[in-house]
Formats: structure tokens, sequence, C-alpha cells
């Protein structure tokens, strides 16, 4: 990518545009926590939220050099990411913290320990991990636009819009979520390098990605959809195009066990990290009682008593997942501690938290609607019958490519899953770090209906011939940022960019605003 990146000056300005985002965003964070420290005007206009979230005693009393790092960094450790910060420090005391799949807080430990070993006699262990989430967390987004942007050449085949639709990325509304000790950048750049490389044809080092990916979080099992369709789509084009031997019987039969024994071994590979970690669940709350309960420090275990969480092993008592047929402790910790499941959230005191998930629901809803009238025989053959008209010698390009239909399915999979079964206000962090179609379609979008963005004023908007922006014409230069030039021409763009680019920018700002003041946000 780095060869890339001296190459491709779109891939640089991403890149770039990148680094200055996450630059900004941390830059904001600081500013308002300290704004709230010490701003009574600040405190009464957004007062902290007492939140009854997960929330452990700090056992070891903080330095003036970790105080420093609490002020200027501790927006960063609301939340969910008490809960990642917490089994990086401590493991997986708690039961409930087994919602968090081991692969993001094992990397923080790592880093913690190791990069920033030198800084132990300056700082606690804790503040070293959140400076660790802070490093991470700013590296893999900044990885992710790159690789969303790789991704967006291959699939979409019109680098234009790749390069928009990585720089909306950028602006994610799930932006606050990349900066804070969460694991939706790590997540987000191993699924999107994954869909990379199995679009270069590249299936082993895809499937390793994707492995990862499934064990930072337990929606990367679905990404296993992304091998079953494509070998099941390369053996359907085969049968349609081959000749009349690989249609005899034993030649058919040894094609169809080959495909299903790839397929298997990848989607298994794809669902090990998550089947292991069950395991080890298993082993530690389920097994035989290790003695553990007494060497949990005191406060942590008043925390216990207090709260209601079951500790490993506790008074000898297995917890009733323990007896299941299949005992998985992360569907059982979504059910009774979170609540989690088909139509559970449908009250009307969830009212606010829907209108929140709304933008992003419409505009998923919309992206697939958009394309099934575009490509209407495409989706009915669930794009497994072989064209063999003009139209496959020159293949579509931009959102309306064959190649996207995949990832179509795959968001409005995860939108429905999410909008019926899940805590629907996270539903904006789910679908941004989980798939390219959000950015692909709102790139679609833009590009479609602003002048601003094409070569000149009376180029067709969908022309790939020129470079986006104010890039010359050789393509030595850096291109300019087409973002950047619609937001600064805000009164000259039509009203469905304004709501767009206003849906971006203004949950870019409120998730930061209001995440840092503990308060409920995607």
């Amino acid at each position: 990518m780095e060869l890339v990146s001296r190459q491709d000056p779109h891939l640089r300005e991403v890149l770039w545009f990148a680094v200055r985002c996450r630059a900004l965003t941390l830059l904001l964070q600081a500013s308002l926590l300290f704004l709230n420290q010490n701003a009574a005007l600040f405190n009464l206009l957004i007062p902290d939220h007492a939140a009854d979230a997960f929330s452990p005693p700090r056992l070891s009393e903080p330095g003036r050099w970790d105080l420093l790092l609490e002020q200027l960094l501790g927006g960063l450790s609301h939340w969910d990411a008490e809960h990642f910060l917490f089994i990086a420090e401590r493991g997986y005391l708690y039961e409930h913290n087994c919602a968090f799949l081991p692969l993001y807080p094992l990397s923080l430990r790592a880093v913690a320990e190791a990069a920033l070993w030198p800084l132990q006699r300056l700082l606690r262990l804790r503040s070293r991990l959140l400076l660790s989430a802070l490093l991470l967390n700013s590296l893999f987004s900044v990885l992710a636009a790159a690789a969303l942007y790789e991704l967006g050449c291959v699939v979409l085949r019109c680098r234009r819009l790749a390069f928009l639709a990585a720089l909306l990325f950028s602006l994610s509304p799930a932006n606050v979520f990349m900066a804070a000790a969460y694991s939706e950048s790590m997540f987000a750049f191993l699924v999107f390098s994954a869909m990379w490389q199995l679009e270069k044809g590249q299936s082993w080092l895809s499937g390793f990605l994707f492995s990862l990916a499934s064990g930072v979080r337990a929606n990367g099992l679905v990404n296993a959809g992304f091998f079953l369709y494509s070998r099941g789509q390369s053996f359907a084009h085969q049968l349609q195009g081959g000749s009349g031997s690989i249609r005899k019987l034993p030649l058919l039969w040894r094609q169809l066990l080959s495909v299903v024994s790839a397929a298997v071994l990848m989607c298994a590979g794809i669902f090990l990290p998550f089947a292991l970690f069950q395991h080890y669940a298993y082993v530690r709350f389920c097994g035989p009682s290790t003695g553990l309960e007494q060497s949990v420090p005191k406060p942590l275990l008043q925390l216990a008593l207090d709260k209601g969480y079951r500790l490993v092993a506790m008074n000898g008592v297995k917890p009733p997942w323990c007896s299941q047929r299949f005992p998985v402790v992360y569907s059982y910790i979504q059910d009774v501690y979170w609540n989690v499941g088909f139509l559970r959230y449908f009250e009307l005191r969830q009212i606010p938290n829907f209108l929140l998930a709304l933008p992003v629901t419409l505009l998923g809803l919309w992206a697939a609607w958009t394309y099934i009238v575009a490509n209407p025989r495409h989706c009915l053959t669930l794009g497994l019958e072989r064209r063999k008209s003009e139209e496959e010698c020159k293949p579509r390009a931009g959102f309306y490519c064959f190649a996207v239909f995949v990832y179509v399915v795959h968001a409005t999979v995860l939108l429905a899953f999410g909008f019926f079964c899940m805590h629907v206000q996270v539903l904006t962090r789910f679908l941004g770090s989980s798939s390219p179609i959000l950015y692909w379609f709102s790139a679609h979008l833009l590009h479609e209906s602003e002048p601003l963005l094409w070569s000149d004023g009376t180029a067709a908007p969908r022309s790939e011939k020129s470079p986006l922006g104010k890039s010359d014409p050789g393509g030595k230069g850096t291109p300019g940022n087409p973002v950047v030039r619609l937001l600064l021409s805000c009164g000259l763009i039509t009203p469905r960019s304004k709501c767009l680019l206003g849906f971006f920018v203004s949950y870019w700002l409120l998730g930061l605003v209001l995440h840092c003041n503990f308060l409920p946000w995607t």
C-alpha cells in the first residue's frame, strides 16, 4: 500500500485527509472534555449524564501524568470502552465481559506492554491502555480508509467514486467510535481489507483477515457469506460457460466437491476464533472452581455484589448457559444482560433511539431499492446468471456495477437484523464499520446530483475519463478534495446533498459532544 500511495495521488489524499480528520477528532474531544471540567456554562448546557454503565473502580492511585492523560483522553473511555480497557487490564473477570471478543483488548495490552513499556514509570497500566487505544484506532481508521478506497476501485470500476467514498469514511457518522476505545476501527480495517483481497482473488489472505475480524466482533461471522457466494457464483458461471465435457457427471461431481470443500474450509476458519472464545468462556465459567474468587481485589468483588455481576465460579454455582445443549455465552449475555432479541426494542420509550437510527436506516433501504430497480434481473437471478450480452463485454461502472450486488445483500441483512433484533441506536456504527455500502451509495448520490463534482459544467455525472476534483490532467499532482469543496460551497449544493452531508457532519460532531459527556449515542 505504501508503494501505491506514492504512485496514486488519490490514495495519498485519502490517507492525508484521514489523518487530519483523526487529529481534529482528538483535538475536539480534548477541548470538549476540558470545557466540561472547567466551564460552568458548558456544564449547564451539556451536563454529564449519570449513566448506569459499567464503571469499575480504579485500584491504584493515579499520578500527575495519569491525571493529565485522563483530562486529555478521558472522553475516549466511556460506555463500552470501559469493558475493553478493563478486559485488557484484568482479563474476563465478569461474565458479561464475554460479550466483547478478545482480539482488540489483546492488541491494547500488547501495545501497552511492548511499545509503551518505556512509559511504565510515568503511567499506570490503565493509562497506557488508553493511550494504546488512541494509537491503534488512529492507525486502523486511516488504514481502513485506504482499504475502502482500494476496494472501491476494484468493485466499482470507478476511481472517482471510490475516492469520494473513502473521503466520506473519514467523516463517518460513527466517527466517535472509530476514535474511542472501541473495536470498530480495527474491525473496519480487517473487513475492508479482506473484501479487497477476495476481489483480487487472494482467497487465503482474505480468509485469514476475515477470521481475524470474527475475533474482533461477532458480526464478522456473517462475512462467511462472501466466500460462499464467491465460490457458488464461480461454479454457476463455469457450468453455464463451460464446454460439454465439464457437464459430464464425474467431472461435475469433482468440481462440486472442490467448491464445497474450499467453502467449508474457509467458513470453518472464519468461525474458528469465535468458537475458540466460546470454549474459553465455558472452561473459565463452567469448569471446576479454581479459587480465583479469593484473588479478586475486594473493590471488584463489591462491585459484583452491588451490580449483580457474575464472577468466575462464584460460590461454585454454574451459570444457566453452562447446561445448554450449545453453551454459547455470547448469546446468553445479549439475551439476559441487554435484553437483545427479536422485536424486544419495539417500545414507546425507545422512539428517540429509533429516530436516532432513522437516517442510516433510510439510507440503507434507499441503497437496496435503488440497486434492485437498476438491476432487476441480476437481483432475481442472484447474480448467478452468466451474461452473454454486450453489457458483459463492457461492464457497468459505479454503484450499479454487478459486483456491488453481494455487498448490497450483506448491508441489507445487517440492517434488517440490527433494526429488528438489536438496540436500534447502534445501527449507525454497526453498518458504518461493517459495510462499504453506506459510503458507496452516499458517494453515488453526491456524484449524480452535484455539478461541482463533474469535470466541467456539461460533463455527464458518471463519466470516468477525467479525475475528480482539481487534479491536473497528467495525474501528477494531488487531486483536490471533493468533500471539502462541497462543504465550503454548501450554499451552492443541492438540497439532497445538504441533507446527506448534514447527516455525516452532524453525527460526526454530535457523537463527540454526547459521547464525551457520557450521554447516550449510537
